[in-house]
């Protein structure tokens, strides 16, 4: 019987050690606290921003034709898109803050307030949506849209802790 609670006494402490290490990080996504690497209003007014990440991943806000969108810049230089306009056409914009879920140090997902004006008659209205996508070695991609609710930031995270075993939403070629 004691052989039996010290088991679950080692079992209840590594998993609250190991869910413990999750974190979050936050990154400013804010244009004045970005980089500008490129403009080109005469284009569909291009702009792109490089903003300072996690665990020497950096991430770039994309925005063209009134849309927004982040690309995810690994710590080699490669770059995925992660196509914020798949999960929405609509004009739209990203938050001022990206939360990137952290474990020992080494992000594994990311979450974006995308906000959308799903209303063509009034672009006033906008729906404030969380998009989660998971980081691996091989690339980055949307798991997850979390439409609001009244939980939907802890919605948004359980999904992103979740997101290493999750398929893409959207089909990505290889970039």
């Amino acid at each position: 019987m004691k052989f039996l609670l010290f088991i679950s006494a080692i079992i209840l402490f590594a998993a609250a050690n190991s869910s413990a290490q999750v974190t979050s990080v936050y990154t400013d996504l804010d244009a004045s606290k970005c980089k500008t690497i490129e403009v080109d209003e005469e284009g569909g007014g291009l702009y792109r921003g490089e903003c300072k990440g996690v665990g020497g991943y950096k991430l770039h806000v994309v925005e063209g034709d009134l849309r927004q969108s982040i690309d995810v810049i690994s710590p080699g230089g490669g770059q995925r898109q992660l196509k914020f306009w798949d999960v929405s056409s609509a004009f739209s914009y990203v938050g001022n803050k990206a939360e990137w879920r952290v474990r020992r140090g080494v992000p594994f997902a990311l979450i974006v307030r995308f906000n959308i004006s799903e209303n063509p008659e009034d672009t006033r209205k906008i729906t404030s949506l969380l998009v989660v996508s998971k980081i691996t070695r091989d690339g980055s991609c949307v798991t997850d849209v979390v439409r609001p609710q009244a939980n939907q930031n802890a919605v948004a995270r359980r999904l992103a802790d979740a997101s290493a075993a999750k398929p893409c939403k959207f089909s990505y070629e290889d970039e």
